[in-house]
């Protein structure tokens, strides 16, 4: 049995009077990619920065209901949302490199939660292996991260984001700037990271959540329709909005 890393109970979340998640209960597994996939607007990328509280930074948010990540409710009050942050690591849909070195943007983190400073050149190698970076810049570390390609981009706000050592990492459409060969590169990744992290990756590409996930979500106007097995979801649907969306009747 797959042991479960996040649980949602009646998850419900509005902005202002609108009400944009709807009693999403849902359980993601630990060391897996689970897809979430759905139409534009219907609260895929509002439900992700659930799961680290970014949410918070939206002035007229109102949360309730649960969202337990290793059995302790992350909206507890005494939750400590920077060691929340360090533990789920986000990475976002445009690469956001800091205007710095390819080296200052993967021991940015690590220099802010004072890391010793004779590890941080090790992490930083080992982080950028690990996001299949390094033999690309490993002789330009002091070059600017914004003289990289796009996808390159991507690959060290990867690394950026598993330099401080999270168990979760957030992916919101990380492939939608990049061109087809950034974007198998980041799927290749993601299926390589899995063995280590719990991923979580918000998709409009069908195609690509069929590609890259163990499990696939289904959210339509906030709400979920259907979870489960990617394969079983995409071939044998159990519900008749799933098999709708996937056989492009909307969306």
């Amino acid at each position: 049995m797959v042991k479960s890393k996040i649980l949602t109970e009646n998850l419900n979340l509005w902005f202002g009077k609108k009400h944009i998640l709807k009693d999403v209960s849902l359980t993601i597994p630990q060391k897996s990619v689970t897809a979430i996939m759905g139409p534009s607007g219907c609260g895929k990328s509002t439900f992700l920065r659930c799961l680290n509280r970014m949410n918070d930074l939206i002035d007229n948010t109102i949360i309730k209901g649960k969202v337990i990540v290793d059995d302790e409710n992350i909206y507890n009050n005494n939750t400590n949302v920077s060691v929340l942050r360090r533990k789920v690591g986000m990475v976002f849909q445009k690469p956001n490199p800091f205007p710095k070195s390819i080296y200052d943007n993967v021991a940015y983190g690590l220099r802010i939660n004072k890391i010793s400073k004779s590890k941080i050149p090790e992490i930083v190698e080992r982080s950028l292996k690990a996001a299949a970076l390094w033999n690309e810049v490993k002789d330009y570390l002091n070059d600017s991260a914004m003289e990289l390609s796009g996808g390159q981009q991507q690959r060290l706000c990867i690394a950026r984001a598993i330099a401080i050592e999270p168990e979760i990492i957030l992916m919101d459409e990380p492939c939608s700037a990049l061109d087809p060969a950034g974007t198998f590169k980041i799927e290749e990744l993601m299926m390589r990271l899995k063995e280590q992290y719990t991923i979580i990756v918000v998709t409009h590409n069908m195609q690509q959540a069929s590609r890259v996930s163990d499990f696939t979500v289904f959210l339509y106007l906030g709400k979920i329709i259907e979870f489960g097995d990617t394969n079983q979801l995409f071939t044998r649907p159990k519900e008749e909005l799933t098999e709708n969306y996937i056989s492009g009747h909307f969306g």
